[in-house]
C-alpha cells in the first residue's frame, strides 16, 4: 500500500490543468473545486483500478443507471449514507467521482472525516473519463456511449458522449 499512497502524492496536484483534454475546463472546474479531497487524473485512475482501487459513483441511481465506469459501485449524493461503504476498511484507497467532481468532492470530505484516509476524487468526473475516449457501462453492464448531462450548463463540457437527460 505504501508505494501506492506515494505514488499518488507525488503526482498529485502537479497539473490537473494539464490533464484535461480542455484547459478551459479544466479551469473552471479549479474554480469550483474546494480542493479539500486530492485528485487523481483519469490516468491515475486507470492505473489504480489495475491495483484494485474502489471506485464509487456519488451520482444519482437515474445518472447511474444511464452510465458508469467499470466496476464503479452507487453510493449516491442527496441520500448518500455511511452505511453504504461499512464493508470497506478504512485502509483501502477510493476514488470518488461525479458527473464534473463537485458533488464527489463532498462525498469525499464525508470519507475524510468518517476515518477514510485514503480518498481521491477524479478530476472532472465522468466527463473527463469519457472525454479522454475511456468506456461507460449502462445499468445492463454493456458498453455505451451515453452519458446522463446533470445540467446544460456543465453538459457543454461533455463533448464525447452522447448526452442523456
Amino acid at each position: 500500500m505504501w508505494p501506492f499512497v506515494t505514488f499518488l502524492c507525488l503526482t498529485w496536484g502537479h497539473g490537473q490543468q494539464d490533464s484535461t483534454h480542455n484547459p478551459e475546463f479544466a479551469e473552471r472546474l479549479n474554480s469550483i473545486y474546494r480542493h479539500s479531497v486530492p485528485a487523481v487524473t483519469v490516468s491515475e485512475l486507470k492505473v489504480l483500478m489495475k491495483q484494485g482501487v474502489i471506485v464509487l459513483d456519488t451520482r444519482e441511481k437515474d445518472e447511474f443507471d444511464v452510465s458508469h465506469v467499470k466496476y464503479a459501485r452507487h453510493v449516491g449524493y442527496i441520500w448518500f449514507d455511511m452505511r453504504e461503504v461499512y464493508d470497506i476498511p478504512k485502509t483501502d484507497t477510493i476514488v470518488v467521482y461525479c458527473a464534473i467532481g463537485n458533488r464527489s468532492e463532498r462525498i469525499g470530505e464525508k470519507l475524510h472525516k468518517a476515518g477514510y484516509r485514503h480518498v481521491y476524487n477524479l478530476f472532472g468526473g465522468i466527463y473527463e473519463w469519457v472525454n479522454q475516449r475511456n468506456p461507460v457501462y449502462n445499468n445492463r453492464d454493456v458498453q455505451t456511449t451515453e452519458v446522463h448531462g446533470y445540467d446544460k450548463n456543465w453538459a457543454q463540457w461533455l463533448d464525447r458522449a452522447t448526452r442523456v437527460y
